[in-house]
């Protein structure tokens, strides 16, 4: 039998949250709450439900490849960011089947075997996976306080780094570094690395000190910024994302992209939906009400720690006698799937209010309360 390339076998496959019809299969369950995956209980925009019908009712449309430059969703995101003052091109900009092949495209762009990438513990699992896939070393720093640990993450770096990866915010724990701290890493990294922020929950960001890194975006420097639609905008399921770097980077990384790598349904949907604002801005309302229903409910536990959250989710810390698979499968049971991020953490989403609801009894009713 064929065997693998030797660094494939160090790679954990990736586990998603379990989706909702396998639970209640399994269980005999029926209307089962999904709260692991963070993804955006409102669903996308109507203006987004009537282009993809209006695109299906011409089937010769399906028939053919899609705009494999994507030139109209890149049209509506320069529209998008000439409104914030932020002069943007077509060669400034890559699409992915979701943010994560971005990751994936720029790690085979610039690592190859025995190049190192740093990133932080816990945080983004891809990072490492796409890292070691290319034979690559990935360089896990622990989190400080909860946040990456900059200071930490430079002091990892040597002259094998080609990347670095930093998820503000980051996933799994809802944590933000702030400007004051970028601009000092940014200024003491050495030349010739790239930065890849991972923006992913950047609309969902309400602290004035998060950075903007498009700043470093228009100071020329290597940088990446990758941003979904799959969180705020509700389209994961059609896996759509982009990215931001100048001309240099976007040309070599369109060397490894795959032609025809977002389809014609995903660019019609994300279209739509930047031209939907006030559904955006109606998704981020429901999230903040979501946020302090789940604050005000957590804050009477007392055997429990949970961390403020920039996100669209919750790290919740749980007492010394729990672990996390006890909770797992506890609020499994009674229908509520969360997500388990380490021995002793489980994250949640925040979700629609009755189903933030459901999960606060179930969880109370697992600690006794």
């Amino acid at each position: 039998m064929i065997k693998p390339l030797s660094y494939v076998k160090k790679i954990q496959p990736y586990i998603p949250g379990k989706p909702v019809k396998e639970v209640e299969r399994e269980l005999g369950i029926k209307e089962c709450i999904k709260l692991a995956s963070n993804e955006n209980p409102v669903g996308p925009s109507p203006k987004v439900i009537e282009a993809i019908k209006d695109l299906i009712s011409k089937p010769v449309e399906l028939a053919r490849y899609p705009e494999g430059s994507g030139y109209y969703l890149k049209n509506a995101l320069c529209d998008l960011f000439a409104k914030k003052g932020i002069t943007l091109t077509h060669d400034e900009i890559i699409l992915g089947n979701g943010s994560n092949e971005l990751i994936d495209i720029a790690v085979r762009t610039y690592i190859g075997p025995g190049d190192e990438a740093v990133m932080a513990n816990p945080s983004f699992v891809v990072y490492a996976m796409s890292v070691i896939s290319q034979g690559g070393v990935a360089k896990e720093v622990p989190l400080k306080n909860w946040r990456h640990n900059l200071e930490g993450m430079l002091n990892e770096v040597t002259d094998k780094t080609k990347i670095i990866f930093i998820a503000n915010p980051n996933n799994p724990t809802g944590t933000i570094n702030y400007k004051e701290e970028f601009d000092k890493f940014i200024k003491a990294l050495p030349e010739n690395i790239l930065i890849i922020m991972d923006e992913a929950y950047y609309e969902y960001v309400t602290d004035p000190e998060y950075p903007d890194t498009l700043k470093y975006f228009k100071e020329d420097k290597d940088i990446l910024i990758l941003r979904t639609f799959s969180k705020a905008y509700g389209l994961a399921s059609l896996r759509i994302g982009y990215g931001i770097a100048k001309k240099e980077i976007i040309t070599e990384m369109n060397r490894i992209r795959e032609p025809f790598n977002t389809n014609t349904i995903a660019q019609i949907a994300a279209e739509a939906a930047l031209k939907d604002e006030e559904h955006l801005k109606k998704v981020l309302e429901i999230n903040e009400k979501g946020k302090d229903y789940l604050y005000k409910e957590l804050d009477k536990i007392s055997s429990i720690k949970y961390l403020p959250t920039q996100t669209n989710f919750i790290y919740i810390v749980l007492p010394e006698n729990t672990t996390s698979k006890e909770v797992f499968d506890f609020l499994l049971k009674q229908g509520v799937i969360v997500r388990p991020v380490g021995p002793k953490q489980i994250r949640v989403t925040i979700g629609l209010p009755e189903e933030n609801k459901s999960f606060i009894e179930a969880f109370k009713k697992f600690l006794g309360g």
